[in-house]
């Protein structure tokens, strides 16, 4: 335990002239406790003091103006191997806690601080009762007496590499909360944002200030319930073993922006208490929207080589024209379309010639009873897309109801509510046009997609193109 010399040596590091090696007014006789003008049960100024010194963190001791040590708590002993009866009243760290040769040096830069303003910082090599060195960096400063004199010194010391863990703690936390180019978010129990750095604040959408204590579904529009579900995981159970990406929504003021953020999440506990208690969630995580999307890409690109691939085998094995056709228009449809049309060109208008049935999935064949007159009003896409001898894309406006009754008036499935049109072209004529739809449930067609259903439509061009020269061959 914590101790301090009862002599008058302690008594000079007190304000007041009765007090002993306690706080001002305080006894130097531990039974005066229960004394005169004492309270019973309740401890006198030397236990108290005694308790304070053993609850710190830290290392401490102190030297009166003489340099005799008069105060020396459990983290000290803790740290050197001398108990607090062993140190207390020793002259100095000579010949015990530091070596002879740098007992002087040691000293002096000690008692420096008695007559120098503010705190000083040092380090030495003291040593321990086993006889071990140790590194440690000291706070020391002066303490005056009552009389505003000079009256001795207390030092406060931890090992050198436990002070350095603790400055790299706190500079990799400021640094995370600052500058660092991942987004880092301290969520509370309430998963209200408590702090968020540079980073976060950009990606989220909002200054640093404004996005505190917001609930999170008023900043992410979708996929706030799956955000929500992985901080309470981690507050009940703690954090991950590998980061999640999440795909989420953002409200912004140019609009909603679709987001892939690669997370990881860390549960906060406090490091005060024997249970730990947790104070929130540290949400760490990195916008890679840019590389998803370049990954779904290249994936979409290989399945879709693929099957073109797969199509051109099948359809040269197939002895119809239109069978090799339909066929091309079969692996084409797997992950690019709901549905498919052929309509051919004869004379001025167009014919129904293949097409997937409008009611359910399924193949793309030839049309029941022969080619039927395609009945399409005047700017039907599918007639533009003739005209212009290029691909014409469109969608349905908002809500289902105005989705049906856009592909109803286009003579389309009930379901349509994106289309891709692209012209069958043969030998520097247009044959006919070729017509895509997906479901409302589905994106619009992009660019992309009118690369791969031009190059689709070439290949079905030319079946086509074979099956009439064919027909007319053998008419």
């Amino acid at each position: 335990m914590g101790a301090s010399r009862s002599s008058g040596t302690t008594d000079e590091l007190g304000p007041d002239e009765d007090s002993g090696g306690g706080p001002p007014g305080c006894s130097a006789d531990p039974g005066a406790s229960a004394g005169e003008g004492g309270i019973p049960g309740v401890p006198d100024g030397s236990e108290l003091l005694a308790a304070l010194l053993d609850g710190m963190d830290a290392a401490l001791c102190a030297f009166d103006a003489a340099g005799t040590v008069t105060h020396w708590n459990r983290e000290a002993e803790r740290i050197l191997g001398w108990s607090a009866q062993e140190a207390v009243g020793r002259a100095g760290f000579a010949g015990w806690a530091v070596r002879r040769a740098d007992a002087d040096e040691v000293r002096a830069r000690l008692m420096s601080a008695m007559d120098a303003p503010g705190r000083q910082v040092h380090e030495f090599a003291l040593l321990r009762k086993d006889g071990g060195r140790v590194l440690v960096r000291t706070q020391s400063a002066g303490v005056r007496g009552a009389d505003g004199k000079p009256a001795g010194v207390y030092c406060a010391f931890s090992e050198v590499h436990a002070q350095i863990d603790l400055e790299r703690a706190i500079a990799l936390s400021e640094a995370l909360l600052e500058d660092a180019s991942w987004g880092v978010v301290l969520v509370d129990v309430d998963l209200r944002p408590t702090v968020v750095n540079a980073y976060a604040s950009r990606a989220l959408g909002g200054g640093r200030t404004r996005l505190l204590g917001r609930p999170l579904g008023e900043l992410v529009v979708q996929g706030v319930e799956e955000l929500e579900a992985a901080l309470h995981h981690v507050l009940a159970e703690g954090a991950p073993s590998a980061p999640a990406e999440l795909w989420v929504t953002l409200r912004t003021a140019e609009g909603e922006r679709r987001r892939c953020w690669r997370s990881g999440f860390l549960r906060l506990a406090s490091p005060l208490t024997e249970e730990p208690v947790p104070l929130g969630v540290g949400w760490l995580f990195r916008d890679v929207t840019a590389a998803k999307l370049a990954e779904q890409e290249a994936d979409r690109l290989r399945f879709r080589a693929s099957q073109l691939h797969r199509a051109a085998r099948t359809a040269s094995e197939c002895e119809d024209p239109m069978e090799a056709a339909t066929s091309l228009l079969d692996f084409a449809l797997a992950g690019f379309a709901d549905h498919v049309l052929v309509d051919l060109v004869a004379g001025e208008r167009l014919v129904r010639t293949a097409a997937t049935p409008f009611d359910a999935p399924g193949p793309c064949l030839p049309v029941a009873g022969g080619s039927i007159p395609a009945r399409y009003g005047p700017g039907h896409p599918a007639l533009q897309s003739v005209e212009r001898t290029g691909t014409v894309r469109t969608s349905a406006g908002a809500g289902e109801a105005a989705a049906t009754a856009w592909a109803t008036e286009r003579r389309w499935p009930r379901d349509a509510a994106h289309a891709l049109c692209a012209v069958l072209r043969s030998r520097g004529r247009t044959l006919g046009v070729l017509t895509f739809l997906r479901a409302a449930n589905r994106a619009a067609f992009e660019r992309p997609d009118t690369a791969y259903a031009e190059t689709v439509a070439a290949r079905v061009a030319g079946a086509v193109d074979l099956a009439q020269v064919t027909r007319a061959a053998g008419g």
